[in-house]
């Protein structure tokens, strides 16, 4: 896909992996609409490349729809969707109200979808678009203590492939990112920082630059770092051996 001249929507866009991709794709030519809750930190990163801004809490129902329908008035059309926003919790799933189950599921999981449902028909109906779905290896390898992040996620891997399936021969393109630790504030916030030696978090700027490389050339799967692609294979083929594996190393290492 040629991103030059293009439309990007970039959901959780004004810091970590979406304000790097913000960066990646303007520096491709692109047009990109930034999205985020915080004004001032959305118009910073908007500012820098010449973008534009549209404000919304997307762990809100219905507010993806309203998402979309700002970025579409922005130019008249959007041409990538970069479905990146996203948030963590940590702890037992006992310990989570449903009140903040029911966020994490809207903001991870429905609002994706939603906003994919929006954006995708105008790409059809132009032959041309991409759909880029931000994942975690969590999806795929179950994360102790992130039990609803990891089910959002794995929900999220077999959309994208789904969806992907659903698109063939229409000129729209599906991509899944699936990034492990992300030197981002993600950790942070989810509760609980991330304080293992290794793995060692990947820049965010190594997801954006892989991200945006998927969408170009229209690849179903980024993994960031490659070597991850293990973890599930070894699940996959031996799945007695990595639960025990999992039990004696205790909480999963891998998560966005």
């Amino acid at each position: 896909m040629r991103l030059d001249g293009k439309v990007a929507l970039v959901t959780g866009g004004s810091a970590g992996i979406g304000a790097a991709v913000v960066d990646g794709l303007a520096a491709a030519g692109v047009r990109v609409i930034v999205h985020g809750r915080d004004e001032e930190r959305s118009a910073a990163v908007a500012q820098r490349v010449g973008g534009a801004v549209v404000l919304g809490d997307l762990a809100v129902p219905g507010a993806a729809a309203d998402v979309a329908d700002a970025a579409i008035a922005v130019h008249g059309q959007v041409d990538v969707l970069v479905a990146n926003a996203g948030a963590g919790w940590s702890g037992p799933f006992t310990g989570l109200g449903g009140d903040e189950l029911d966020r994490l599921v809207t903001l991870d999981l429905l609002a994706p979808l939603h906003l994919v449902r929006c954006l995708l028909p105008p790409m059809i109906e132009r032959r041309n678009g991409h759909v880029a779905l931000v994942g975690s290896v969590a999806g795929r390898t179950a994360v102790a203590g992130e039990a609803v992040y990891a089910a959002t996620k794995a929900a999220l891997d077999i959309f994208a492939e789904s969806l992907r399936l659903e698109l063939r021969d229409t000129g729209v393109g599906v991509s899944l990112t699936v990034p492990g630790v992300v030197d981002t504030g993600f950790f942070t916030a989810r509760g609980r920082p991330y304080d293992r030696k290794r793995p060692r978090p990947v820049p965010a700027a190594v997801v954006a630059r892989a991200l945006v490389d998927g969408i170009t050339n229209d690849r179903a799967e980024i993994w960031v770092p490659g070597w991850l692609r293990v973890a599930p294979a070894v699940r996959a083929l031996a799945p007695g051996v990595y639960r025990r594996l999992s039990a004696r190393f205790g909480e999963q290492v891998v998560s966005r």
